[in-house]
């Protein structure tokens, strides 16, 4: 006999492995690797599916203790066969269940109804269907004739026409059915997002600096197709046109493309661009679509009917037969993380499908994340830059407004008055205006409101967060202090928490503005399937002359009416607790600039901070990404972060706070007798920055230091432990390793 390893779709963590089952002779040449089976589980024997990983002829236990597969489902395609190798690595990667990994790169799987075009169809000859048409007249079956009549003369008919236009109950058709006078075919119809009159292919010409950027990776691809590139370019330089260059030399050699963006708000203009390219061989997917819109376009996809997908990051699973390249825009956005298990790196993944399907994948950004830019500078990766505008655009003029010692507006706690004078004469030009509220890390975090200075943990280098008790914590280490009267460094009292938000933005600038036009753009706006789009959509057609808006207004818009970016309390994400503060605000801030003066007209940009002295905010302003990069790759070597260092972090929620705490403990006394003389650091246990959600508690421990593979080991060891406790087994435990 021959045995398989299956992996149960179960969630528990005690069944976190392949179980080895038996192959009946009757099943032998249908089970093979890929393949979904039926098998008999527990004590119970209740039936579950699982999928088989590996066949062999050995068995692990005694041969008489195996129980036998039952039935084959379904054998997974040669795409699938891929996408289950990659959630095993997925898995070993990045410490989750084998199931959840499962779930995650087969989300095609789900069961949903499709939709369906039925057509009522004559299924007799014409003479005969005249003859019964005689006998239901006779017998005053009005709704019969009345079908039979329109099926007379047309012999084919939607479904829809019969039941709507003629009145015909599915009664009557189901009558007629049964008296095999008319047929009812069915043909399944995908659901299509997207809009009729985007397919009208265009071609881009390319400039000179682009062209170059598409000639050295299609080189590249033709030695080896899944080489890795990185494209940094300025706001505004093309990397889109770029993008669409390489896909169509992929789809003319009929492979496919997958085109990941952070999130559904870039997709009005960039979806537009890829339709009008590419036809109507062009689909998305995103969080606001159902589950029978989804499940169609990954049907397309496998079928061979699209071939470019577009999303966030669960788009990198598309089931292509044949994928030639995968693209990750703006790869430097954290939407790329998974927050739920396994807490995936959308960057990560896609590097290991590319390896799995020989697909070249290319990360293009502004403001490449420090990993990517790590690994492009140390040869990891090819790198290729953009310096330059397309088309007439320049970079626009940036200007730092100063906060200390209180320089904002008269009557306002939002506006500079240098930035309200900005505002005024923009709106005289009859340009547009968009205003930014950088509201990451606005709660809790307290800074002084003369000297700029912030509260930070003296052991992480990362901001303190102000607790209802009145301390200071830090969400690493976990030192606490008291909230101090005054400020440390300049003796000032003015410390100050900020919890203003869009909605007084926007009031203050009605207010000081009363004739301007204005729209917001933030999570209440925006709710409902297309609220983004509606807003976006409204501001391109001059609806409105100001957009007020969180980061849902930074990334990848294009209007080229905008001449004026305000951004609001620039340094507030400095004071995040996290190592990463600083690169996302540098980050946000050259995005958000990136906004202003797209076309020739030139724009200006201003930056209110009480840090104007960071260089973050300097290197923003000035559009200087290699200062950025040096700097903060010294102060990540210093401190041993990512991507200098290695960094675990495990996550552990219960709704009981003193079990979890006492968890915690064991978990960090396991840890270091483990770990021992080894160049690692424990951080915590400690709460997380939201300590406390739907009533269930959250903390978390770091493992800083050494190298990504040892610190995996550690997580093994680590999970072993936990699975022989007991007292773990109310405890929710997910892993997220950074390196």
């Amino acid at each position: 006999m021959r045995y398989a390893d299956v992996a149960v779709d179960i969630t528990a963590k005690a069944l976190d492995r392949p179980f080895q089952y038996g192959i009946p002779a009757e099943l032998e040449n249908e089970v093979e690797e890929g393949v979904v089976v039926e098998a008999p589980f527990g004590n119970g024997n209740r039936i579950i599916r699982g999928y088989v990983l590996s066949v062999t002829d050995s068995p692990r236990i005694a041969a008489d203790k195996i129980k036998n597969i039952t039935a084959v489902v379904t054998r997974l395609s040669d795409e699938e066969q891929r996408l289950t190798a990659l959630a095993v690595w997925i898995r070993d990667r990045y410490g989750s269940s084998l199931a959840a990994a499962l779930r995650t790169v087969l989300p095609a799987r789900k069961k949903t109804a499709a939709r369906q075009k039925r057509v009522v169809c004559l299924a007799v000859p014409r003479d005969e269907a005249e003859r019964e048409l005689d006998v239901m007249r006779s017998h005053h079956q009005s709704a019969r004739v009345r079908l039979m009549e329109a099926l007379i003369q047309e012999e084919r008919l939607p479904y829809e026409v019969c039941t709507g236009k003629l009145h015909v109950t599915a009664a009557v058709i189901r009558a007629l059915v049964q008296k095999q006078l008319i047929r009812i075919e069915r043909t399944r119809v995908f659901r299509n997002p997207a809009p009729d009159e985007a397919f009208s292919h265009r071609s881009v010409e390319l400039n000179e600096e682009q062209r170059r950027a598409a000639d050295c990776i299609l080189k590249a691809m033709e030695s080896k197709p899944d080489c890795r590139f990185l494209i940094q370019g300025v706001t505004g330089s093309g990397k889109t046109e770029v993008y669409m260059e390489l896909i169509a030399h992929v789809v003319d050699k009929g492979k496919q493309a997958i085109v990941l963006i952070p999130e559904i708000a870039l997709t009005y203009q960039t979806l537009m661009r890829f339709y009008h390219r590419f036809d109507g061989r062009v689909s998305v997917i995103h969080s606001r679509m159902s589950a029978g819109e989804k499940q169609d376009q990954f049907d397309r996809a496998a079928q061979g009917d699209l071939d470019v997908m577009i999303g966030p990051r669960s788009a990198l699973f598309t089931p292509f037969p044949n994928l030639g390249i995968i693209v990750i825009d703006e790869e430097h956005e954290e939407s790329y993380r998974s927050e739920q298990s396994p807490r995936y790196h959308a960057r990560e993944v896609a590097f290991r499908r590319g390896t799995l399907e020989g697909a070249c994948v290319v990360l293009g950004s502004a403001t490449p994340s420090m990993e990517a830019s790590y690994a492009a500078r140390n040869g990891g990766i090819g790198m290729i830059r953009l310096d330059k505008r397309a088309g007439d655009s320049v970079l626009p003029e940036t200007r730092i407004v100063d906060l200390r010692g209180g320089t904002l507006a008269s009557g306002s706690l939002i506006l500079s008055g240098e930035l309200q004078d900005a505002m005024r004469s923009a709106l005289d030009r009859r340009e547009q205006i968009m205003l930014f509220l950088n509201r990451r890390g606005y709660s809790g975090s307290v800074i002084c409101s003369s000297c700029g200075h912030a509260m930070r943990c003296p052991h992480c280098d990362v901001s303190l967060t102000l607790h209802r008790d009145g301390k200071l914590v830090c969400h690493y280490c976990g030192y606490t202090e008291d909230m101090p009267g005054k400020c440390p460094e300049c003796g000032s009292g003015y410390l100050r928490t900020f919890r203003f938000g869009t909605e007084q933005v926007e009031s203050t600038v009605k207010q000081m503005f009363p004739d301007a036009r204005v729209l917001r753009l933030d999570r209440d706006t925006a709710s409902g399937k297309d609220g983004e789009l509606k807003v976006l959509s409204a501001f391109a057609g001059h609806e409105a002359d100001i957009l007020i808006g969180t980061q849902m207004i930074v990334k990848g818009h294009d209007f080229p009416d905008v001449t004026l970016m305000g951004i609001l309390m620039a340094d507030l994400s400095l004071n995040v607790p996290d190592y990463r503060a600083g690169e996302r605000t540098f980050q946000l801030l050259t995005q958000a600039a990136g906004r202003a003066g797209r076309s020739g007209t030139g724009g200006l940009v201003m930056i209110q901070t009480y840090m104007p002295e960071h260089y973050a905010v300097k290197c923003a302003a000035a559009q200087d990404y290699d200062a950025f990069y040096e700097q903060e790759m010294e102060f990540r070597r210093d401190s041993g972060y990512p991507p200098s260092g290695s960094l675990t972090a495990v996550h552990m929620s219960c709704p009981d706070k003193e079990h979890l705490d006492l968890a915690g403990n064991y978990v960090r006394k396991f840890l270091q007798r483990v770990i021992r003389d080894a160049p690692v650091a424990i951080l915590g246990p400690t709460d997380e920055p939201v300590a406390r959600i739907a009533d269930v508690w959250r903390t978390a421990l770091y493992l800083k230091g050494g190298d990504g593979a040892y610190l995996r080991r550690i997580r093994g060891w680590l999970e072993k432990y936990i699975e022989i406790n007991e007292g773990f087994s109310n405890i929710e435990i997910t892993y997220e390793t950074t390196i």
